[in-house]
This record gives structure tokens, C-alpha cells and sequence, in this order.
């Protein structure tokens, strides 16, 4: 008798080995092709899926994915965990002024439940663990300002009247319930103008530092670091100017290579070097057109020897510009700190296009941070200031206390839920349309993420230590795997 009862059960299960399916959660992956008979049964490979469409949204699917030596013809990814490349800093996103207006605008319990939601690391969030600030205004607070606005004519060349003021309202509290979360958020700081008294058409928009104030405005970054740092608020990091060759912009201020060179070897790197500082600085933080303007600085030694890294944005250029730079001067950084969806964006497209390039691309490319541009925005692609951004996406949308998640809350969420500060990028291969990064986490976990670029449903081994789990992805979707 079981004899008899063996072999039915052995019957049964090569019958159910031809014949199954993997179901998926929430009507996700499409299901992969039959693996062999040879395959683990128990999961080993948790596998989060965005689908372009938006059927599914950042889902922990139920797709049973284990490692086997059963080898098929399948396309492969190849992991290498002992080829590391750079120490990952953060995903995340522009904390605007109006960003953090809307959100502090929110009832008390929907604004906790959010800022759980978007900065908790223990697993239930999507643990954002990057976060770049505006010096002053950016063009989308509210309205201009920077910390030492003086009526005309007016010159404070000791800083006496520097005042966070305008930062107390909104940013300054949020930024408290955020560390409160998440203490470990790295912060970065971008001034989008100085004080218009300091430039040399008097205006919020372009111009340029006059060199009589560039003292005085590496001072201004010193106040800025430590007015913050009286806040219980660490800023990490800090760039020069936003887009310094972006003069149109309300605020903006236009500023040459030669002149932010000479303005940190001869001003802010002392300055800093006086106050005893260590908050990095960053050059550039413009497009991917112009590799030559860090390389410029860098070329410098004076200026070097005061620098951590590059910063860009990818609305020109390529971004593989990055590794020019990283191949010029190997011992600095790169960091990628903005790219914007737009109003008139499709979800899918715009999937495809910034997990290809912010995510996988600056990741591939030696980036230690991959941030999307403003947090959120109203209904209205507000605030902004006059002449400032009109059509920019927030990651969220906010209306009153009904929160709408965008295409950038899932662009960041599949990298900043699981990948953590700290983690390394490890070697990863493509296969045809099928982009990947991955990572190996301070827990010793491995974390691949996969963008199928092609219209149809995939099928594909992810590889690693001599074993191979076969997994599906759908066409223009993008999967999250750890295991």
C-alpha cells in the first residue's frame, strides 16, 4: 500500500512540475516557464513588482523563486558579490519649502501616518534615506527667500542678521519628525541663490557672486551648518549652487568653473577648515553634458584637496558622463541629486526611462545617491515661485490630507525600501533589454533590481554563486529581488 500511495504522490508531482503556474499577488507577474523537477520548493528570493501599467504597485509577490543547479536556456544575470564597487549614501527626493508646507498642512494623524510611511527603515516604509534642501528658497517654496534678505542699498558683511527664519515654519519642524524616524537621513544642502545683496545685478535670478563677497558667502555656509546643527539637524553634505548654468530660474545665479574653484580653494575650503567643519563639498550639480566643469575644479589641487565629489542632474547629456568624471579623478565621489516628472509624464514611460537612468544608470555609473527632484506637490504642480517650475511632479501629490502617490514614489521606493545607507553596489550583468543593479547589504543580503525594457513579458536566471533562480518579469515593469 505505500508503495502504491509513493508512487501516485510521485505521480501527481511531475504532473504538477509540467503543468504549473506561479501565482502572483495582486495580479502581478506574468508566470514563469515550468522549471525542472530538481527545484527547491520553499522561496528563497522575495520579489517585489511595479508593473508600467499600474496594475500592480510596489507588491511583495507570491511567486515562488529558489536556486537550483537545473540549468535551462533561459537568458541570465550574473550577481558577483566579491566584485564591489562604491558605498551606496541614499535614495530619496528634494524636501522642498512647498513640499514641507503641505505636508505640516496635513491633519496631525495623516501626517504621522505619512512621514512613517515615507521614512521608516524597519521594513513597513519605504525608507527614504536621502533627502537634499534648498539653502533658502529653491523655485518651488512658496515664495523667495534666502537668510539674510536686506532692504536695498543694505550690506551686512558680518552676517549679523542671518536667521533661519523662514526654515522654522515648515522645513525645520518636519525635518525634527523625520529624524525622529529616521535619525540616520543623510542631508544635503543646495543654495538655488545668496542674498541678493551679494550679486552683481541685485536680482534673485542669475547673475553672479560679486568677488568682493565670496568671504562672506563661505561664511553664509558656515552659519547655514551651524544654525542647522543648533537645530539637532547634521547637514552631511552641501553643493555650491544648483545648476550653475542655469541662469533663468527664479531663484538661480550663474557661476563658471574657474569661479567656483577658485571660490572653494580660496574661500570655503578655509573656511570650513577654520570652523572645523566636516560637511562635504560638492561641485557641479548640473547636467551630464558638461563632465568638463567638475574636472575643471578637480584639476586644481588647492581646490581639490577641500572637495568629496561631483553632483549631477540628467536633463542634457548622457549619464555615463559620471564614470568620465570617476575615471579623471578616481578618489572622489559622484552623486546624482535631482531629476524631475512632469505633469504631462506617462507613468510607464517615465518608469522605464528613470529606473534606466537614475536608478540603474547613476548606480552602474558610481553614483552613492539617486534622488528624483520634490518630494511633493499640490494638484496645481504648486508651490512655486513666480517664474519657478510649473509642470514639476511631486512624488506625491497632497490635497489637504489625501495623499496621491506618483511614478517618482516608485521609482525611489524599489531602491530606498531595500537598499540601505551602507550598502555596497556589487557586480551585475545585463541581458539584451534586461537592466540590472544589485547590492549587498550591511546584513549580508544581496538586492537586485531589474527593469525589463522590453514590451513582452521576459523570462530570465538570476545567477549567483554557481546556482541559478529562474524568475519573469513583464514587459516595462520593474522587480525588486532580495535574498
Amino acid at each position: 500500500m505505500k508503495n502504491k500511495i509513493l508512487v501516485f504522490v510521485v505521480l501527481i508531482s511531475v504532473i504538477g512540475t509540467a503543468c504549473r503556474c506561479s501565482k502572483s499577488s495582486g495580479g502581478g507577474a506574468q508566470p514563469p516557464v515550468t522549471p525542472g523537477p530538481t527545484d527547491p520548493v520553499v522561496n528563497q528570493v522575495d520579489f517585489w513588482l511595479t508593473r508600467g501599467n499600474q496594475s500592480v504597485l510596489l507588491q511583495k509577490q507570491s511567486t515562488t523563486i529558489g536556486f537550483t543547479t537545473t540549468e535551462n536556456s533561459y537568458p541570465n544575470i550574473y550577481i558577483d558579490s566579491a566584485t564591489a564597487y562604491q558605498q551606496v549614501d541614499g535614495f530619496g527626493y528634494t524636501l522642498t519649502g512647498g513640499s514641507a508646507m503641505l505636508i505640516n498642512q496635513m491633519t496631525a494623524t495623516a501626517k504621522v501616518n505619512l512621514i512613517k510611511e515615507l521614512f521608516d527603515t524597519t521594513g513597513n516604509g519605504i525608507g527614504i534615506n536621502y533627502l537634499r534642501l534648498g539653502m533658502g528658497a529653491s523655485d518651488l517654496s512658496p515664495a523667495v527667500f534666502s537668510y539674510n534678505d536686506l532692504p536695498a542699498g543694505q550690506t551686512d558683511l558680518t552676517l549679523s542678521q542671518f536667521d533661519l527664519a523662514e526654515d522654522k515654519t515648515h522645513l525645520i519642524p518636519l525635518l525634527k519628525q523625520i529624524l525622529a524616524i529616521n535619525p540616520n537621513i543623510k542631508l544635503m544642502g543646495t543654495p538655488w541663490s545668496p542674498p541678493t545683496w551679494m550679486k552683481d545685478n541685485g536680482s534673485s535670478i542669475g547673475g553672479k557672486l560679486k568677488p568682493e563677497y565670496y568671504s562672506v558667502y563661505a561664511n553664509y555656509f558656515v552659519k547655514y551648518i551651524q544654525a542647522m546643527k543648533a537645530e539637532g539637524i547634521t547637514i552631511d553634505a552641501v553643493t555650491i549652487q544648483n545648476e550653475p548654468q542655469h541662469d533663468g530660474n527664479n531663484p538661480s545665479m550663474r557661476m563658471e568653473a574657474t569661479e567656483q574653484r577658485d571660490f572653494i580653494k580660496n574661500h570655503l575650503g578655509p573656511a570650513f577648515q577654520a570652523a572645523a567643519i566636516n560637511t562635504k563639498i560638492i561641485i557641479w550639480d548640473h547636467n551630464c553634458d558638461n563632465p568638463n566643469y567638475p574636472v575643471t575644479i578637480l584639476n586644481d589641487p588647492d581646490a581639490k584637496k577641500y572637495i568629496d565629489g561631483s553632483a549631477f542632474h540628467l536633463y542634457a547629456g548622457d549619464i555615463n558622463a559620471l564614470s568620465t568624471v570617476k575615471a579623471a579623478h578616481p578618489d572622489k565621489n559622484l552623486y546624482f541629486t535631482e531629476q524631475w516628472t512632469s505633469s504631462t509624464g506617462d507613468f510607464g514611460g517615465d518608469l522605464k526611462w528613470h529606473l534606466r537612468n537614475v536608478i540603474i544608470g547613476s548606480m552602474r555609473n558610481w553614483s552613492k545617491t539617486a534622488l528624483e527632484w520634490n518630494l511633493a506637490n499640490d494638484p496645481s504642480f504648486g508651490p512655486h515661485t513666480a517664474g519657478g517650475c510649473t509642470q514639476c511632479k511631486g512624488a506625491l501629490t497632497i490635497s489637504g490630507s489625501t495623499v496621491t502617490r506618483n511614478v517618482a514614489y516608485y521609482i525611489i521606493a524599489h531602491a530606498s525600501k531595500f537598499v540601505p545607507t551602507g550598502s555596497t553596489r556589487i557586480s551585475s550583468t545585463h541581458s539584451g533589454n534586461i537592466l540590472s543593479v544589485a547590492f549587498k547589504r550591511a546584513d549580508g543580503k544581496k538586492v537586485l533590481i531589474v527593469l525589463n525594457d522590453n514590451e513582452n513579458t521576459s523570462n530570465f536566471n538570476i545567477r549567483y554563486n554557481n546556482k541559478l533562480a529562474l524568475t519573469s518579469l513583464p514587459g516595462g515593469s520593474v522587480g525588486t529581488y532580495i535574498w
